[in-house]
């Protein structure tokens, strides 16, 4: 089984990067507009001259039908791109599941296991998003390039072998804990691609013409992309706040204190704090949305850091990495 999971977390990185080259294709041909048709330019002749107009051909434009066809391409490479994103899904849930059952437990036990779960939430999650909003499709590029990276990370950097979880590990507040900041993570995860999406586009809505604000010309508006980033956040923040208070509670039982400023914790409290103030400058009428999307992408970041930071550079209670 474990070989299986293996082979199959290699399967679901070629799928998304497939997934990701047609979301790709659908982006380039869908910067395909009508123009004009082309007209005659009456231009006077020179001063002095015999005095007439003459017939000057506008530039070469594309036919109308030409452009139909391009627009249809660039769905149909999209909605190929959504149909290889499930299957690559299905394989990653099949990866995850699968090393479970190599483990005979929940693949929670190390930070490649982690990454495999909380990587597959913020999947889980697009799809969801997707089904109910279709028009964001072309944010799937993003959030396939985010899978594409992470996944491939974890494979060449945190893979280890299967191992029994360690006795520090072995409650059912593993299950609650581990289960609600898995969860928490994934919609942040996700969350992030809309807010760096809005910032990008909002750019480009206020005239910015330089990179990267010439990428936003086929996302979404700035205003759908923005009420997406709070929705999101606003759904995973309560949840990620009663993670923190169960591994509290387990702390408790397992070590005899609820909170020791043991590194993990240190910043599992600084992002929670990040991304309260996040929400609570959403909802401050006088901050502006791109200063509050902000402190959302910096959230992301100390999540970042929690996950990997903390694992690579501190030595703690919670080193349950499994990587040197």
């Amino acid at each position: 089984m474990s070989a299986l999971s293996d082979q199959l977390v290699t399967f679901a990185i070629l799928a998304y990067l497939v997934a990701m080259i047609c979301h790709a294709v659908e982006y380039a041909l869908g910067n395909a507009r009508a123009v004009a048709p082309a007209a005659r330019e009456l231009v006077g002749v020179g001063v002095g001259g015999a005095g007439g107009l003459v017939d000057t051909p506008a530039a070469p434009v594309a036919p109308p039908a030409r452009v139909d066809r391009s627009a249809e391409r660039a769905r149909l490479f999209g909605l190929v791109a959504v149909g290889i994103t499930v299957l690559a899904a299905a394989l990653h849930l099949a990866a995850t599941v699968t090393r479970g059952i190599a483990a005979d437990r929940m693949p929670w036990g190390n930070m490649y296991e982690f990454v495999l779960t909380i990587s597959f939430i913020g999947t889980a999650a697009w799809l969801g998003v997707l089904w109910k909003r279709p028009s964001l499709r072309r944010l799937g590029l993003f959030l396939t390039l985010v899978m594409v990276l992470l996944l491939a990370f974890a494979e060449l950097k945190l893979f280890v072998e299967v191992v029994p979880l360690m006795p520090a590990l072995q409650s059912y507040w593993f299950i609650v804990h581990v289960s609600t900041i898995s969860f928490s993570s994934g919609i942040f995860l996700l969350g992030a691609v809309p807010a760096v999406a809005f910032l990008i586009r909002n750019g480009y809505e206020q005239g910015k013409r330089s990179f990267p604000y010439t990428l936003a010309q086929r996302l979404p508006t700035a205003a759908g992309l923005e009420r997406l980033t709070f929705v999101l956040h606003a759904f995973a923040f309560p949840i990620f706040t009663f993670a923190v208070i169960a591994g509290a509670i387990w702390a408790e039982a397992a070590w005899g204190r609820p909170w020791g400023w043991d590194p993990k914790e240190t910043w599992a409290f600084i992002s929670w704090v990040v991304y309260a103030g996040y929400l609570h400058a959403r909802a401050t009428p006088s901050v502006r949305r791109n200063v509050a999307t902000w402190l959302a992408i910096l959230g992301f970041l100390t999540m970042l850091m929690n996950l990997f930071g903390v694992n690579f550079f501190f030595t703690g209670l919670h080193s349950y990495a499994g990587v040197d």
